[in-house]
């Protein structure tokens, strides 16, 4: 049974260079202990340099098997950190994160695919990063090549494929195997009208077997279409929680837009 479950999350991103920068410079007017959205976003050492910025503060709560969530939020608000928890790349500053089940994260264009390699060594080594024998990969490998659309470049190197391209190998290749969790950011906006259609058949048919979808977008349409429960973040919280029309409607009420379209 896949499941996730998140308590009293807080992650900050460390500013490594101690000396005065243009972040200080523009923000030395703010009181160290001034905060943005209720949480103090500047974290500042004792001599008040910038040190930090906090990106996730006392985020709570569970996803169980078959949920599709779906983040809503400001630029900046948190969803693409958030998924980057969710996926094991940052871990957390504080509170717990406990994952139940194979996840599969489709959050950076180039997160595990090896640009010299070709498209068909990637299908190799991503299945064989996510635990499939070679057997279980080759009985896929023409699918997976066939529903990316990538014709005779499935032989060519990754780097010389347009982001687009890339986008859709890392889709087919992700959700061919069936990971019980998996995780997108505006990943649907991958090509054409036809393949979007396609991926959006292929993700319904993924999380109808049991797993587990969570998908950051600016997309109306799309969080619609395939998420039921929203999580709306605001400067680091979690702002509301509920069916994701609920979520959307509150959202742009709010005064925050959505794309109408499947971006």
């Amino acid at each position: 049974m896949s499941r996730i479950l998140v308590q009293q999350l807080a992650v900050t991103y460390p500013i490594f260079n101690r000396a005065r920068s243009s972040l200080d410079t523009q923000t030395a007017a703010l009181d160290p202990g001034e905060d943005f959205g209720g949480i103090q976003r500047l974290v500042r050492d004792k001599h008040g340099y910038i040190k930090g910025v906090r990106a996730l503060e006392d985020v709570s709560f569970e996803v169980n098997e078959g949920e599709r969530i779906g983040l809503v939020g400001a630029n900046g608000s948190g969803k693409t950190t958030l998924l980057q928890v969710l996926a094991g790349i940052y871990p957390p500053d504080n509170g717990c994160v406990l994952v139940d089940g194979r996840t599969t994260s489709l959050v950076n264009i180039n997160l595990g695919m090896r640009s010299e390699a070709t498209g068909n060594q990637n299908i190799t080594l991503r299945g064989l990063a996510s635990g499939r024998t070679r057997a279980e990969i080759e009985e896929r490998r023409s699918e997976i090549a066939a529903f990316a659309g990538l014709g005779e470049f499935i032989d060519l190197p990754v780097e010389t494929y347009s982001a687009g391209m890339r986008m859709r190998l890392n889709f087919a290749i992700a959700t061919a195997f069936e990971p019980d969790i998996l995780i997108l950011d505006e990943w649907l906006s991958a090509g054409d009208a036809k393949f979007r259609k396609l991926a959006s058949e292929r993700m319904a048919t993924f999380v109808g077997q049991a797993g587990i979808l969570v998908l950051a977008s600016h997309s109306q349409s799309l969080l619609l279409s395939n998420c039921t429960r929203g999580l709306w973040l605001h400067d680091g919280r979690i702002r509301m929680d509920a069916p994701m029309n609920e979520v959307l409607s509150a959202y742009e009420e709010s005064g925050h837009k959505l794309s109408l379209t499947r971006q």
